[in-house]
């Protein structure tokens, strides 16, 4: 279908819902890669225009990617919850949009409408979005998950502890955690990226984990962040597994470069759910995604990164997840050039995640190569804080020396939750009290001392 909008005497036109949405999304470099970004911005105007004309029910009947030759597409149209999304079926993406700001839009009613909506309806919504209403609307929406704690609650903000290290040394990455948890990070997860996928050394990461969870009865999970096949394997060879991981995308080319399908993610879920390890929850999934990687697969149909990144939503969504973050600039300057590319991105897929339901963190990053600094990364700290962002990475010095990227630290996480009045889950905000960590009569300041137990510990790294 073809779509035009006039801006003065002059008439734009789109050949396809695809090409409207690609040219109305705000500039970023992964869209030129591509060759679908407007030529200039009164062209991406005139497609925000045309977008915002058109009915919500045209993401129905127009597919951006084939419903016959992908299985993403398929999920999203046969899972689609019409009578949830009645509430909104007579508006336009404008009108939308003006609903989402209304007080009609509140953390109860958009919870209700989040099976309704497809990944095409957000992200349209999305590009005609102020950075303001990404926020507004973000901060609205609560999705609620559990395992071993509670994430997701209104006034909090979690945090995952990210002890990566080179050569995957025990003592290293012990360091790290005890490091991490004496600034009160680590609710979300005690999550490492392996130096290598062999199931023998992830199996050594799991028990580590474990122990340390284990020892200091600490309420939260673990997670080795290898390959879905490499858990299931460890699994069956009894390793006592917390969250499965594994890195997704918005299209089936792009995930079968990922080594999975829909399948493969269902048979790694039910290995966990098997495991029956979470105390007071079952959501057993953790999945990563970020703008550009189908584009970087080849597996991009000639959609927009964005548009592309809020389908892999409706795959996480599938599978009831405790955890989902975007890594919104570690693919590359390729994909998100700057600074003032990467903010916008990463409000956007926040704003789209929380939108379908999806317990959406954000880790704030960027490679030494773009054009972004650390100042770039406060801000979007800042302003995903404000958003109710669930939850975000806590690494040593900000600087990942495994991945060999920058993000955010403990200090940051500290920094958010004094400046915003926010908390860690509730379980764990309650054993960094009690375990010394945290003042008992103030939950946002640290403890003068190191408990005793600590001291043990790093003696024993020592």
């Amino acid at each position: 279908m073809r779509y035009s909008q006039s801006i003065g005497t002059h008439t734009y036109t789109f050949d396809s819902l695809r090409e409207v949405m690609a040219k109305a999304s705000p500039a970023r470099s992964g869209d030129y890669l591509a060759g679908v970004a407007a030529r200039d911005d009164e062209e991406r105007i005139a497609a925000q225009m045309a977008l915002a004309n058109l009915p919500l029910r045209t993401f129905l009947n127009e597919h951006v990617v084939p419903y016959e030759t992908d299985e993403v597409t398929r999920l999203i149209i046969d899972e689609h919850d019409a009578r949830a999304f009645a509430v909104v079926s007579h508006l336009t993406v404008g009108g939308f949009r003006d609903w989402l700001l209304s007080g009609a839009a509140n953390e109860v009613s958009l919870a209700a409408l989040a099976p309704g909506l497809t990944p095409e309806m957000v992200a349209a919504v999305s590009k005609i979005c102020r950075v303001q209403d990404l926020i507004l609307v973000a901060q609205k929406c609560r999705v609620v998950t559990k395992f071993r704690n509670t994430i997701g609650l209104k006034g909090r903000l979690s945090t995952r502890l990210q002890p990566n290290h080179p050569t995957d040394d025990p003592t290293g990455i012990a360091a790290s955690i005890f490091d991490g948890l004496m600034y009160g990070s680590g609710d979300a997860v005690i999550g490492i990226n392996p130096a290598t996928d062999s199931i023998p050394a992830v199996m050594t990461l799991i028990e580590m984990l474990h122990e340390v969870i284990q020892r200091y009865n600490i309420p939260t999970q673990s997670c080795i962040l290898s390959h879905v096949t490499t858990s299931i394997e460890a699994i069956n060879r009894g390793a006592p597994i917390d969250l499965v991981f594994q890195s997704i995308a918005g299209t089936e080319a792009a995930n079968k470069s990922f080594g999975i399908d829909l399948k493969v993610l269902q048979e790694g879920q039910d290995a966990a759910l098997g495991l029956q390890r979470g105390t007071v929850g079952n959501n057993v999934m953790y999945f990563e995604t970020g703008q550009g990687s189908a584009l970087s697969a080849n597996a991009h149909h000639g959609v927009d990164q964005q548009t592309i990144e809020t389908r892999a939503y409706a795959v996480a969504r599938k599978f009831k997840p405790l955890l989902v973050n975007t890594v919104v600039g570690f693919i590359g300057p390729e994909y998100l050039y700057d600074g003032k590319q990467i903010i916008r991105a990463g409000l956007e897929d926040h704003f789209c995640g929380k939108l379908l339901g999806v317990p959406m963190g954000c880790d704030i990053c960027y490679t030494n190569h773009a054009e972004a600094d650390q100042n770039d990364m406060d801000m979007l700290l800042t302003l995903l804080s404000v958003a109710g962002i669930t939850f975000i990475m806590g690494i040593p010095g900000s600087d990942d020396i495994m991945l060999n990227y920058q993000t955010t630290s403990f200090h940051d996480a500290l920094y958010a939750r004094q400046v915003l009045g926010l908390k860690p889950a509730p379980e764990f905000e309650d054993w960094l009290r009690t375990s010394g960590i945290f003042d008992s009569g103030d939950s946002l300041k640290l403890a003068d001392t190191l408990p005793k137990s600590f001291h043990r510990a790093l003696a024993h790294l020592h």
